[in-house]
């Protein structure tokens, strides 16, 4: 009797761990949303941020098709297993965004969090035939992270899984050629540390050239450099993972529902 009582309370132990561990992947995909709203990452209802939820099965969590990031709730996202059934009653998604971040997520068990924007800068920079230049110092933060996909129109051939997951292969950053950009992150918030650091190289890029003056170039060495200094600073953490502390502040203050 004894141990069937201890196995029961086991159980619902468990259950309530992975509830709450569920309730959590809400609430800071949501906030991303909202932080994505708030410094002008979007492109209407276009583009998407996912993140896997913990526990039994592959299931992943994604804004409602039609759903400004502004309007997004920790409540109103849908959960999607990679299979591609929808467990949210009523729930509908992008065809197109539900293809790239499952394709993503299922060739990376790691990665937490994908983040896809349609940024002027950042789309910009993905149809420079150079790519990103290593001419300032996120650019070189993110250097040795960043991988290229060519363009294969709207992302609604199952064929482009294969091509994602090739191109994109272990790195945390994949530009999208034509397209715009794409983050890998084990957490939300490295996903979204990542996507801000992609997004200030392109627009420091886009200025630069715009400038029309000679460009300094940062050498190999100086990459290997920074890459070595975030090394040791972060000693294997999650990028951005106090920015997303005080990120989480941030979104409190200005979209208090988002938890809702």
């Amino acid at each position: 009797m004894t141990v069937a009582t201890t196995s029961s309370a086991t159980t619902d132990c468990e259950q309530t761990d992975t509830a709450e561990a569920d309730r959590q992947v809400r609430r800071e995909l949501a906030a991303c949303y909202r932080l994505a709203h708030h410094y002008r990452m979007t492109d209407m209802i276009a583009t998407h941020i996912s993140a896997r939820l913990p526990g039994p099965g592959h299931r992943i969590l994604i804004n409602p098709f039609g759903a400004l990031f502004s309007e997004v709730t920790a409540s109103s996202l849908v959960e999607v297993t990679l299979e591609g059934e929808v467990r949210s009653p009523g729930g509908v998604i992008n065809p197109a965004g539900y293809l790239i971040h499952s394709a993503v997520h299922g060739a990376r068990p790691e990665v937490g969090c994908v983040m896809h924007t349609h940024t002027a800068a950042g789309v910009a920079v993905s149809a420079q035939e150079h790519g990103l230049l290593p001419i300032s110092q996120q650019a070189l933060v993110l250097g040795p992270r960043v991988a290229y996909h060519d363009y294969e129109g709207v992302a609604l051939l199952d064929a482009e899984r294969e091509t994602l997951a090739r191109d994109l292969a272990d790195k945390s950053v994949l530009i999208l050629r034509n397209h715009g950009l794409l983050t890998a992150g084990r957490t939300v918030g490295e996903a979204f540390w990542l996507m801000m650091m992609m997004q200030r190289a392109c627009e420091i890029q886009i200025a630069a050239l715009a400038g029309g003056a000679k460009l300094r170039m940062l050498d190999d060495a100086m990459q290997a450099r920074v890459t070595s200094q975030l090394h040791e600073a972060t000693l294997g953490k999650p990028g951005g993972s106090l920015d997303w502390i005080a990120l989480m502040r941030e979104v409190e203050r200005i979209a208090p529902d988002y938890a809702d």
